[in-house]
């Protein structure tokens, strides 16, 4: 097949540090070329991957901009794809609203009911489906649009399994320094068990007030920051724990980090908000809760959990060839209607 797909015009693919969705195209690109697909990728013109690359202008920002960067996706004409898929903006696929080419929306965030129920009176009939990183935001969809659930997922060999860890290994939070993250939580948690806990993470200036308030008082030799984690450092700082905590304030639409901790094969304790109940299975990649006392209780039942099991979990569900395996049975449903 010939296959085109559409970043954001923000951050290059692959990107660098930070950037979830930009590592989810370029596995999915990679793995689609490996399994002899053609691909077409539009994305930030800092973008480095072994693809054909149609580079977004310079500048993002603005409407002028925007007409830009559509003018750019209208290009996609000439390499006459079997099907085109969006990670960016839904707006992205208008250029090809009359088009009887298959189009495919893919949600990471909560989806925007209005535009979907628009989109459905401007685009040809029958050729715009959708997708949400978890059940979460599929189902938000489902109402108005046709949607399939794709989890994400994370490259199986870029994350070391660790079959054990020490007894008194630390407790992880990685993530955006946030009060919907739930660092601060995650250090009750520590207080409370007595385990030590790393926090790693970049801390967005709009909350650097509540780093320095509410989480920089609180560290010491047994609660460490270590700021923002390359890849290298992630899966060292994930891999050598005795669990990761994801004490979340908000409905998380999947999360990531949670496939990378069970690539080590760490068990994962959150709570049960947003896509967190069909990401852990409670009991066997690591424990869901609602409260803090219920966390502290989970802490000390980790150790009963199979490390070996969480990773399989992991690559049954969450690798990269699963996910790339299951888009491109989702484009082969829609260019064989």
């Amino acid at each position: 097949m010939k296959i085109a797909i559409i970043a954001d015009p923000f951050i290059p693919v692959p990107p660098e540090n930070y950037g979830g969705i930009e590592r989810i195209i370029d596995f999915l690109v990679r793995g689609l070329i490996a399994k002899g697909h053609q691909v077409l990728l539009v994305a930030n013109e800092d973008s480095n991957i072994d693809v054909p690359l149609l580079k977004f202008p310079k500048q993002h920002i603005g409407v002028l901009n925007h007409i830009k960067n559509m003018r750019t996706i209208a290009k996609l004409h000439s390499f006459q794809p079997d099907v085109i898929h969006s990670f960016g903006r839904l707006a992205y696929l208008l250029p090809f609203a009359y088009s009887k080419i298959p189009k495919v929306m893919s949600y990471q965030r909560e989806p925007t009911v209005k535009q979907i129920i628009n989109a459905q009176k401007i685009f040809r009939q029958n050729t715009l489906s959708f997708t949400g990183c978890s059940e979460y935001i599929s189902k938000q969809i489902m109402p108005y649009a046709k949607s399939t659930a794709i989890h994400n997922g994370v490259e199986t060999f870029k994350y070391d399994f660790v079959s054990a860890v020490h007894q008194n290994a630390p407790l992880v939070f990685l993530g955006r320094i946030e009060p919907i993250k739930g660092t601060h939580i995650a250090i009750a948690i520590a207080e409370k068990t007595g385990k030590e806990l790393v926090i790693a993470g970049n801390i967005p200036p709009a909350y650097q007030t509540y780093f320095d308030e509410e989480i920089k008082p609180k560290l010491s030799d047994q609660i460490k920051y270590v700021g923002a984690v390359n890849d290298k450092q992630k899966k060292l700082l994930l891999g050598n724990a005795i669990a990761f905590l994801m004490p979340i304030k908000w409905n998380e639409p999947f999360g990531i980090v949670m496939a990378e901790a069970m690539a080590c094969g760490t068990p994962v304790i959150a709570f049960n908000r947003g896509s967190v109940p069909e990401v852990v299975n409670h009991g066997l990649n690591g424990f869901r809760c609602n409260t803090v006392a219920e966390m502290v209780e989970l802490v000390g039942k980790v150790n009963l959990l199979s490390r070996e099991a969480v990773r399989k979990d992991f690559e049954e569900r969450f690798s990269a060839e699963v996910i790339i395996n299951q888009y491109l049975n989702l484009y082969k449903q829609l260019t064989t209607k």
